[in-house]
């Protein structure tokens, strides 16, 4: 069972007809905060559970529900003497065919025939329209009448329903946001009503009555209370102090989960989230469930305790259907760049153009930090430190003092191994990007290496057009006058390399030999000198390619 589709509108974020795509197993939402990760989840677990923030969404009706846009639109034809139709929450959801043939018609905001779904609505109750037009006539309506409205769930085939009676089920797991009640946490309920069987139950009931019929026993105790019961005066009755008896299930707020011997609540928040992840992943619900929602899996997580979650995420894959949000990129590499869906206004896009070899490599690989280049404005990709300082030196020098990162425009280094592997990412998303890269004497060879990109509007292939030589040799190699240091100094001169770096060379050769030895020593003297210098001109070039 699978959700091929879902439609969400005037729900939070979203108020024009929002509609996302999915894969058949894993997907994974990332966008900028507040571009609607956390709201499509909430959609659909509300849609197929009737559940919201972990209650009854009848129960928690509220305008903060509702797209504020939509809402003051709906105000402000009620002041202006003309009232438009209250705003109404829809939220469809299209299921793989074959899934729910019983679910199948026409009864869906596209009116496709032969469709299988949900369509769940929050809207203005007909029954209540004579309260209504009296509420119209009679008083200023300065907030949303939620009053009226009702909750309502129905098939595409026109029949309602009921959430409970929906036969495909969901589970929402965000790891870092339960709560805990009187030093209790809700994983000791969990665990009882989803691990444990009916006579474990009653043994730990016993056990936590003995422990309380201990207590009353206790000398100390019934010292304590001879000295409150001498020193009171109640009318009909001794006072004393008793361990509460409860109710029957009372132990579920006396107990506490233990990790390695520390309460569950002051464990480490990492351990606290992965264990979390898998209980919820593992427990009965989610065993019923075809669909698991997860929240930024990697809250709190060092590098190997994710990784050991994604292998938790990717086996209960098998079979049922992921949809999670996250900002990390080991996430969205480990579990797949094929499978990420990137939100940004009201649009979205996948990545499955990608081939096939990319992915592999980033799942192999997945330290790259590819969402840096998906989740920004315009990039630039550079091959080493060096060149990140100074181009970003560069972009403050030309803008008034600010980091590129400020505009939008992420300065990246990749490597040359990884350019490829970047540029297909920004072609496919048509993300404007520009590559600094060196000639090393060899023009054409570049050329070469990018001509596939020689078209693309979206990348701009930024190298020296000149091939520069010398007799200057390191090690008996010929140096490499075609870097970036050397052309630095070709720009500049010697004596302001010299002002900058606080040196006192008399040839270039030997200013050369320095910064080649020193290269991100250079670069930081660079970044932080109060002197501006001159730039190559292909520097110049990706800085104005924004």
């Amino acid at each position: 069972m699978a959700i091929e589709k879902v439609i969400i509108q005037n729900f939070k974020k979203f108020k024009n007809p929002f509609e996302v795509k999915f894969n058949e197993n894993i997907n994974l939402l990332v966008g900028d905060n507040e571009s609607g990760k956390s709201t499509i989840l909430e959609a659909i677990h509300v849609a197929l559970t009737g559940m919201y923030a972990g209650r009854n969404i009848r129960n928690q009706l509220s305008t903060y529900l509702f797209n504020r846009e939509a809402v003051e639109e709906y105000l402000a034809s009620v002041e202006n003497g003309q009232p438009i139709a209250p705003p109404e929450i829809m939220i469809e959801l299209y299921f793989k065919s074959g899934t729910l043939p019983e679910y199948e018609g026409n009864g869906n905001s596209e009116k496709s025939d032969g469709i299988e779904g949900i369509r769940f609505t929050i809207s203005f109750s007909d029954k209540f329209n004579s309260e209504y037009e009296s509420l119209l006539k009679t008083e200023k309506i300065i907030s949303l009448p939620i009053e009226f409205y009702e909750a309502k769930w129905f098939s595409f085939s026109r029949d309602e329903k009921m959430p409970r009676f929906i036969p495909i089920k969901s589970v929402m797991i965000d790891s870092s946001n339960y709560r805990y009640q009187n030093g209790s946490d809700v994983y000791i309920s969990r665990v009882v009503k989803d691990f444990l069987e009916p006579e474990d139950i009653t043994a730990i009931t016993q056990a936590h009555r003995n422990m309380i019929d201990e207590f009353a026993q206790n000398e100390a105790i019934q010292s304590i209370n001879e000295k409150i019961s001498a020193a009171s005066t109640v009318m009909n009755g001794k006072l004393s102090l008793s361990a509460d008896q409860g109710v029957q299930n009372s132990w579920e707020s006396s107990l506490v989960t233990q990790v390695d011997g520390i309460p569950f609540a002051h464990a480490g928040k990492g351990a606290q989230c992965i264990i979390k992840t898998q209980l919820a992943l593992s427990h009965k619900q989610a065993e019923k469930a075809s669909i698991i929602l997860i929240e930024e899996p990697e809250s709190h997580l060092s590098f190997s305790r994710l990784s050991e979650l994604m292998g938790v995420i990717e086996k209960a894959a098998s079979g049922r259907q992921i949809i999670a949000s996250t900002h990390s990129s080991f996430v969205a590499n480990k579990l797949g760049l094929e499978n990420l869906i990137l939100l940004s206004g009201d649009n979205c896009c996948s990545m499955q153009s990608l081939k096939k070899e990319t992915f592999e490599f980033f799942k192999k690989v997945a330290g790259y930090d590819t969402l840096r280049l998906i989740l920004c404005k315009k990039s630039i990709l550079v091959e080493g430190d060096s060149d990140e300082l100074v181009v970003q030196r560069a972009y403050m020098d030309t803008h008034e003092g600010r980091l590129p990162i400020q505009d939008g425009i992420d300065v990246m280094t990749v490597g040359g191994v990884t350019f490829k592997r970047y540029l297909e990412i920004a072609q496919t998303l048509n993300k404007e990007t520009a590559v600094v890269t060196d000639n090393d004497g060899n023009i054409e060879a570049v050329k070469k290496k990018y001509k596939e990109y020689e078209e693309i509007q979206c990348i701009h292939i930024c190298v020296d057009e000149v091939v520069d030589t010398g007799d200057l040799k390191l090690s008996d190699k010929d140096f490499n006058y075609n870097t970036l240091e050397p052309k630095i100094l070709k720009e500049n001169g010697r004596e302001a390399m010299n002002n900058i770096f606080g040196t006192n060379y008399d040839t270039d050769d030997e200013m050369h030999k320095y910064m080649h030895a020193h290269k991100t020593d250079c670069a930081i003297a660079i970044f932080e000198s109060a002197t501006k210098i001159k730039y190559p001109e292909y520097i110049m070039r990706a800085i104005k390619n924004e």
